[in-house]
């Protein structure tokens, strides 16, 4: 699978969810005006009759928050577009935490498991991975408050906290026969939304943007720097499954790639006129070739980054059609911690092509899990500096396709177990973790005491499906092992080494270095002198 499994699950709701916030301009100014008029008065009041006979006769006691936050407000919202949104308190704080790339908690993923939460796995340097949490262990009791029927983020809520304010968390681990107490000191958590960027081959860095949030630019200047970019013959910029994000991040995530001068993006609205982003610093002389990887669930200020490379020629677009998220969000804080995300213009590519895909035509539905990729206004059509057509209407679609292979039956049934995480933390009931190193791989006995696991968990995988999906069950085990034993981040590298999509695209870095030498002869020929000749 193209990324860890973790995201299996997850990635059709994250886009729904973060593509809303995707491309932010916001925060705005506080108080919007409202508009007046007769028909708007009339408008409120019919609204307020409404409620107010609801709240009198309904049969059971409103909720008032509950009413507008989840109901009057949304449904308004959800009559305009797929990504005008309404923050309640708890969404603002999260949105805020996204945004700012960080929070105070003990750093640990977690996931439901039954009326229990369980550990995914806690991330590298974390006080919850310094005090021995292990993935699979299962929440019991924090600070002597049972998990028990709460809602993973109602769990993630009383671990979060102050800086240097203790939490005590009791957990269920597996061959353990009592609980085990951790006494843990919240700390900042750093939400990277670059992971560690390394060599994936001898002179190809692999830079991995998971979204953009206020630090992205400076991330990945850090990374590229950490490597040494002078040592960098070619990129993979891989942004599958990147939700977007702030659009001045994005902006300067292409800036950097770019020449000095070149557009970046444009967005114009009904109250709002053409404003232009361009590049002002540039390259500066960084001109390795560069492949960018994106697929469907890749969107807005991924997109913005995508089609920034692809019109100028600086990058070579590898993967499938993206997500097409080109509204624009101001975010305009309210009263009581709440905040409007609302669509107030629409992205356009330097070459002048839209990127919002149709909505109106469509349910919401199939507009969040689409099924034609090849979507595009043929009447949308735009020009690269080295003359190349490209369309708008449908996202940015790829200068080469490549569809990531679709998993089967057998291997939901195993993800959706989480059978991988349970029997690692099975496996190291019977083996010592000491044993495990970098080379080690799942051997035949592994496969069989995988299989018995299976059998007692009462996950039936015939012997047939269990045999031609040998090579990939390894491969999961390998990773979860990885996790269990050194961290995240070991395992990450591990199978990104591993992942076919990224060494396809590795291959394709010539297409992407002779695209790069046609825009510079371009480039040269459009700023030489211009001679008179007389006759």
């Amino acid at each position: 699978m193209a990324k860890d499994w973790r995201k299996y699950f997850f990635v059709p709701s994250v886009i729904a969810i973060a593509a809303m916030i995707g491309g932010m301009i916001g925060p705005a100014a506080a108080g919007a005006a409202a508009s007046s008029g007769s028909d708007l008065d009339a408008n409120i009041r019919t609204f307020s009759q409404v409620y107010a006979l609801v709240e009198e006769n309904f049969a059971e006691k409103i909720n008032a928050d509950k009413a507008i936050y989840k109901g009057a407000v949304p449904g308004m919202l959800r009559t305009l577009d797929p990504h005008s949104s309404f923050f309640d308190p708890r969404d603002f704080r999260q949105l805020r935490e996204d945004q700012r790339g960080h929070y105070y908690g003990v750093g640990m993923q977690v996931a439901p498991k039954g009326n229990r939460t369980m550990v995914i796995a806690p991330f590298p340097g974390s006080p919850a991975y310094k005090a021995g949490l292990r993935p699979g262990d299962v929440i019991m009791f924090v600070n002597d408050k049972s998990t028990e029927n709460l809602r993973t983020d109602e769990v993630a809520d009383l671990l979060k906290g102050p800086k240097g304010t203790p939490v005590q968390v009791r957990v269920a681990r597996e061959g353990v026969q009592d609980h085990i107490a951790f006494n843990i000191i919240r700390d900042e958590i750093p939400r990277k939304s670059v992971q560690d960027a390394f060599f994936v081959k001898p002179g190809i860095a692999y830079i991995d943007i998971e979204q953009f949030n206020e630090n992205t630019s400076s991330e990945v200047d850090e990374n590229l720097k950490r490597l040494g970019e002078q040592n960098i013959k070619g990129l993979i910029l891989d942004m599958r499954e990147n939700p977007g994000g702030l659009l001045n991040e994005g902006v300067a995530v292409a800036d950097r790639f770019l020449q000095k001068g070149q557009t970046v993006v444009k967005h114009s609205g009904r109250a709002s006129a053409e404003k232009r982003y361009d590049a002002r610093r540039g390259s500066q002389g960084r001109e390795y070739p560069i492949v960018a990887m994106v697929n469907r669930y890749s969107a807005s200020a991924a997109e913005i980054v995508a089609g920034a490379l692809q019109d100028h020629d600086r990058g070579w677009i590898f993967g499938e059609n993206t997500f097409g998220k080109g509204l624009v969000q101001t975010v305009y804080p309210l009263g009581e911690d709440t905040g409007l995300a609302l669509t107030t213009a629409r992205y356009y590519t330097p070459s002048g092509r839209l990127i919002q895909r149709d909505y109106q035509n469509t349910s919401f539905f199939d507009y969040y899990y689409r099924k034609n990729l090849e979507q595009k206004n043929l009447n949308d059509v735009g020009m690269t500096d080295t003359g190349r057509k490209v369309y708008g209407g449908g996202g940015i679609a790829p200068d080469e396709k490549y569809e990531a292979p679709k998993g089967n039956r057998t291997q939901a049934i195993l993800f959706r177990s989480y059978s991988f995480l349970n029997f690692t933390a099975h496996y190291f009931t019977q083996h010592d973790r000491k044993a495990i190193s970098k080379d080690w791989a799942p051997d035949a006995n592994t496969l069989s005491e995988y299989q018995a696991f299976l059998k007692k968990q009462n996950i039936d995988i015939p012997a047939a499906d269990f045999s031609e999906n040998a090579e990939w069950i390894k491969q999961q085990i390998r990773r979860e092992v990885f996790i269990s034993v050194f961290n995240m981040e070991d395992s990450r590298k591990m199978s990104v080494e591993t992942d076919p999509m990224v060494l396809k695209a590795i291959e394709s870095l010539p297409k992407a270095k002779e695209l790069l030498e046609r825009a510079k002869k371009q480039m040269v020929r459009r700023s030489a002198p211009q001679r008179t000749v007389a006759f």
